[in-house]
């Protein structure tokens, strides 16, 4: 069964006062393209974050989008004590602070540097931060593949329509491709007996078979109605196979095979009711075309 490359995908938790939220979205691509957009205090877990994705999806853009809010006690960051007192003791040494004109604004003091600093948990939470976000995009990949998996069900329903419709039209090429044959045999037939018989020769039946077997040579399309008989058989495999194995670069390179073989059959034909099904095969080819683009 085969899947979408487009889906979204959400999912958030509250671990200890932290608020998580994890959100994907996946758009067609040829190939697998990541992109993570993480706060500045994860940065370093982008590496993680995008072999996470690697693991479930092969093929498709896909933008992750990761928050948190700390909302704890916790959050707080540390008034470096030692760093604060030597501010105050330097100010206290200004004559203008001694003398009690300029008072010691303490809150001023807390922007200087080395003030406030970073929790000293930092490396436990950023721990804790990388179990929590693995765990959600995990929990977030699987609402976008089963989305990918719904929209992969209707993609399934009109690629097999498109499928039946030119095994179809296949069909009814290779019931008639042999009265061409016999069609221009007769034609052929009559007009050289004309001829010959207005200028009063009588007619070689070696040449009658020479010209047929030329003009049978040239306009043969049972190879090509093979082949093409093949690809749409093995259109067929690939679209109902395994979920987990991506198609969609074979069904691409697949369709214009097809395509190719659609082609030389409109080129050596000169039947009007064959050219008018391949006509309608080349169309329902180029929809393949068109909505393989979107397969996983």
């Amino acid at each position: 069964m085969i899947r979408s490359m487009t889906g979204f995908g959400e999912s958030t938790r509250h671990v200890d006062g932290v608020h998580y939220a994890v959100e994907l979205r996946s758009l067609n691509n040829k190939y697998f393209k990541a992109s993570i957009r993480l706060p500045e205090k994860l940065q370093v877990l982008e590496a993680e974050l995008e072999a996470a994705l690697r693991r479930r999806i092969t093929r498709g853009s896909v933008t992750l989008l990761a928050s948190f809010a700390d909302t704890s006690a916790s959050a707080a960051l540390e008034v470096n004590h030692q760093a604060l007192d030597r501010y105050v003791e330097q100010l206290r040494q200004s004559a203008a602070v001694s003398s009690g004109n300029v008072p010691i604004d303490l809150a001023a003091l807390l922007v200087l540097p080395g003030v406030l600093q970073q929790p000293s948990d930092d490396e436990a939470r950023l721990h804790e931060a990388r179990a929590v976000l693995l765990e959600l995009v995990g929990a977030a990949c699987d609402h976008m593949v089963s989305m990918r998996r719904r929209e992969g069900a209707l993609l399934l329903e009109e690629l097999t329509a498109h499928r039946d419709l030119i095994a179809d039209r296949l069909t009814k090429i290779k019931v008639q491709a042999p009265r061409v044959i016999g069609e221009y045999e007769t034609r052929l037939r009559l007009r050289m007996e004309q001829m010959l018989r207005e200028a009063q020769l009588a007619v070689e039946p070696v040449e009658l078979i020479r010209e047929i077997a030329v003009y049978a040579e040239k306009t043969d399309i049972a190879e090509e109605v093979s082949r093409l008989g093949g690809h749409i058989e093995q259109f067929s495999d690939l679209v109902n196979g395994p979920e987990d194995v991506p198609v969609g670069r074979t069904l691409d390179f697949l369709a214009q095979e097809m395509l190719r073989e659609a082609n030389t059959i409109a080129s050596k034909s000169p039947d009007s009711l064959i050219s008018r099904l391949i006509v309608e095969v080349k169309g329902a080819i180029d929809r393949i075309k068109e909505q393989v683009q979107n397969v996983e």
